[in-house]
């Protein structure tokens, strides 16, 4: 395997951070993968933050706005994932809370429906058990599940 220069792997990760938004974490651990010195490491982020190639804020933006209208997951979930990427909780929490809560219970909701048809339960308080443990692994909130499971017919979640 041939070794990879300092501006080389600049170059490269660049280009990965134009391509896409990536966080500060993501960028170390594929430059770490590529055998570049901590050292060397250090300056690159730093360079690519000061050139705005990485903007924690920005990307956190875009991942919230992706993985709940997208992957339809809930806030809880979206959190965890961004703690996991080595994001504070004060960086990415006023992101969470720009969702628009009708578009947010209106994923929930369909999500909720489609899941209800494909369920076998022997009564309703077991499907609406099971529907509850569904929706709680996508990462919502049980105050948000409790607004959307009683209305099955209806498209709208309850006030």
């Amino acid at each position: 395997m041939t070794e990879i220069t300092e501006t080389d792997a600049l170059n490269r990760v660049a280009a990965y951070c134009a391509s896409a938004e990536h966080c500060r974490a993501e960028v170390v651990e594929k430059l770490q993968r590529w055998g570049i010195p901590y050292a060397a490491i250090d300056r690159i982020v730093d360079r690519l933050v000061a050139e705005k190639y990485i903007d924690e804020e920005r990307f956190c933006r875009a991942f919230v706005r992706d993985k709940y209208r997208f992957a339809k997951w809930g806030k809880v979930k979206i959190g965890e994932a961004l703690q996991l990427k080595k994001i504070p909780r004060f960086t990415y929490w006023p992101f969470l809370n720009e969702i628009d809560e009708e578009e947010y219970l209106s994923i929930l909701q369909g999500l909720l429906a489609t899941k209800r048809k494909s369920v076998r339960a022997e009564n309703e308080y077991e499907l609406n058990n099971k529907l509850v443990r569904f929706a709680l692994s996508r990462g919502f909130e049980m105050k948000d599940i409790r607004r959307c499971i009683d209305v099955p017919d209806e498209n709208v979640c309850v006030d």
